[in-house]
């Protein structure tokens, strides 16, 4: 069976070339030139894998990620970024695509990615979890306290979602790291405590609670009450 591919891309040479070559591999690939195509093409098509551009016309590759996420559509994404653009890097691992590359990119680098990505397939809908009265819908991206609606960026989310599928339990940095970072990063893994000082700030400060803890030297514990 042929893997269907979206390209989401403005640069109508690039995206040629890119759909030409990933045709001649066996791929199925559908081509938006602009970003509300693109999203309206990835809601209502089912794809393998999703090759989106960062910047694009009526909509940009942020804004498609994100809302994608948000229907609860977890279909693989893989966002090309300006070359060097580390802030672009970053952004798109926030929004909650799977991966990126900057350009100018390897078509040998992008093929092989993007068979990585179909190999780990889309994930299913996540269930929501409950920690005392903190509630997190990984589907939606979407965390409350009781009733009170807390907004979280993506990658927030990702390091909660750590804590809260082992509540009550230590999970180290690296734990953290893994799961909402990759194995493969290099950067510096005290970003991890930024991410739980925003946290704090968000979900227990407001409400006068600390249920999210520092166990030193150990790592984090996400607590009920």
């Amino acid at each position: 069976m042929d893997v269907r591919v979206l390209l989401v891309e403005d640069e109508k040479r690039l995206a040629d070339l890119v759909k030409g070559g990933l045709t001649g591999e066996g791929f199925a690939v559908d081509v938006a030139y602009d970003g509300r195509d693109g999203l309206w093409m990835a809601k209502e098509n089912d794809y393998d894998v999703i090759v989106l551009d960062v910047m694009l016309p009526r909509l940009n590759g942020y804004a498609i990620c994100s809302k994608l996420r948000e229907a609860g559509n977890w279909t693989p994404i893989m966002m090309l970024t300006a070359k060097d653009g580390v802030y672009d890097e970053a952004e798109a691992l926030d929004n909650g695509a799977d991966d990126y590359l900057a350009k100018p990119f390897s078509y040998v680098v992008l093929l092989a990615r993007l068979r990585a990505l179909v190999r780990r397939g889309g994930k299913e809908r996540p269930v929501s979890l409950t920690v005392g009265d903190l509630t997190i819908d990984p589907a939606g991206l979407r965390c409350r306290r009781g009733e009170t609606e807390i907004a979280l960026t993506p990658k927030e989310f990702a390091v909660l979602h750590g804590l809260a599928r082992r509540p009550g339990e230590v999970v180290s940095k690296s734990e953290l790291l893994a799961q909402a970072w990759d194995f493969s990063y290099e950067g510096d893994p005290n970003i991890v405590e930024v991410y739980i000082s925003a946290l704090r700030r968000k979900i227990d400060l407001p409400f006068g609670r600390t249920t999210l803890v520092t166990v030193r030297g150990a790592g984090y514990r996400l607590e009920a009450a």
